[in-house]
This record gives structure tokens, sequence and C-alpha cells, in this order.
């Protein structure tokens, strides 16, 4: 069982302190990353000897890859993401489906997304550079979100058959659709390069007060051939954000 390269995001600390303490703090409990911060944070964290794990690779959640009008805005904003991500190291970028919308099934949405994904995978593959589509639920926090399913998410990352097209699987999101985590996460690993945690309910810190046991998940991952970063996105519910990041940290530190 290996070792668990950890990320927080940015938004988990950001207000403990100013940028250069926030990293330095963020360093001293462990975490070999910190992913999701402002570009003008970027500096200070490679500085400070950490990875950026992941950033937004494009503009607007609701209004993604799955609409063709969208599709040269967005390949024009990935290519300055792999620009980029090229210049700090940045070994994955998130793309975002968007949410349904009349007149187009579940099937032709993902036809639409693989289109644009397979237009920039063959950019992805050139410069090693990942790109992750994200799983979110559409039952609580982003009603209508077109990849809420992990059966969804899988089937354009096939269709696009690339090995930079690959999917973020946010534990939380996915306890809302689906339950079964560690066998769904099991069966479909070949096609996830990024994880995000959170307590459910309520989107807080990963204690005794939520329903996801984040223990076993954390060894059954360990336990995969599986060499990505796991990235904590939660809201703390205390005071103390870095407090909240090291307990965090604690329960994934497995090895």
């Amino acid at each position: 069982m290996g070792a668990i390269k950890q990320s927080v995001c940015w938004g988990v600390v950001a207000s403990a302190g100013t940028p250069e303490e926030v990293v330095s703090q963020v360093a001293d409990i462990g975490y070999s990353s910190i992913e999701m911060s402002p570009p003008e944070v970027f500096p200070i964290i490679k500085d400070a000897g950490l990875d950026i794990a992941i950033f937004v690779g494009h503009k607007s959640l609701a209004d993604g890859l799955n609409k063709r009008e969208n599709h040269d805005r967005i390949y024009d904003e990935l290519m300055q993401s792999f620009e980029l991500a090229e210049e700090y190291d940045v070994p994955s970028i998130l793309c975002l489906s968007g949410n349904r919308y009349e007149g187009v099934s579940d099937l032709e949405g993902a036809e639409i997304t693989a289109e644009i994904l397979a237009r920039v995978a063959p950019v992805a593959e050139e410069k090693g550079i990942n790109l992750c589509m994200e799983l979110l639920n559409s039952k609580v926090n982003h009603p209508g979100y077109m990849c809420d399913s992990t059966e969804w998410g899988v089937h354009v990352c096939r269709m696009v058959d690339s090995p930079r097209v690959a999917l973020l699987y946010d534990i939380y999101h996915m306890q809302i659709m689906e339950g079964d985590l560690i066998r769904t996460i099991q069966n479909n690993i070949d096609y996830i390069k990024h994880f995000h945690t959170a307590g459910n309910p309520g989107r807080n810190d990963m204690d005794e007060t939520q329903e996801i046991y984040y223990p076993a998940i954390a060894r059954a991952i360990a336990e995969l051939d599986y060499d990505g970063y796991v990235g904590h996105e939660f809201g703390p519910k205390g005071d103390d954000r870095i407090a909240a990041a090291r307990h965090a940290y604690e329960v994934w530190d497995v090895d």
C-alpha cells in the first residue's frame, strides 16, 4: 500500500493568513500540493516546494463542454491553460461538462462533449497534461449538471480514447448521486486522474458527523495503481482553517 499524494484546495485555507503564511503552514503539515488557487499565488506555492495539482481550465461550469457553440471558446481557453500549466508544471487541468439543456439527451450531450475533448486531446498528449472532467452532483449543489454519474463520464472518456482524457472523481458528489464508492472507484480507476473529498451531508470536515467513512476509501485507493493526487475541497466548520486541513491530511495519511 503506497502513500497518497495529498493536495488541499486554496479555498479551504486561504483566509488563514497572507498567501505566504498560508502556503508555509500547509507545507508544514506535509501536503504535496495546493490546488485551485488564483494564478497570482502559483509562484508562492512553487517557491515553497509544493506542487499545483490542478486548476480550472475554462470558464463557466453550467455552460460547458456539452454545447457545440462553446467549443471554439473552450478550445482557446484550454490552449491558454496549457501554457500556464506548462509554466508551473501542473499535471492536470479541470474541465466541466455544463448543464443539461432542452433538445439534447444525455447520450447526445456525451457525444458533443467527446468531440471537443477529442479535439484538445492531441495537445494534452503532446504536453503530457491531463484533462479531468469533474463529476458533480445534480441533486444538491449543481442542478442540471450533465456529468453527474461515473457511467456517463466513463462513456465520454471511452469515446475520446486518450490516455490524457479522464475524470476528476469527487467523492462527496458521487456519494450523493451513487454511493457504492469503493467498488465504483476500483472498477473505474483507469479513468480517474484526480480525486476531491468533503464530508456529506454539508460538504464540511471529514469527521464523525458525516456518513462517508473516509479511512476505508483512503486505504482502498492506496491499494490501487493510482499515482495522482487527492485534493481536499470542503468548508471547515471551525475557525481554524489550518487545523481543519491538518485533520484532513491525517485522515488520508494511510501509508
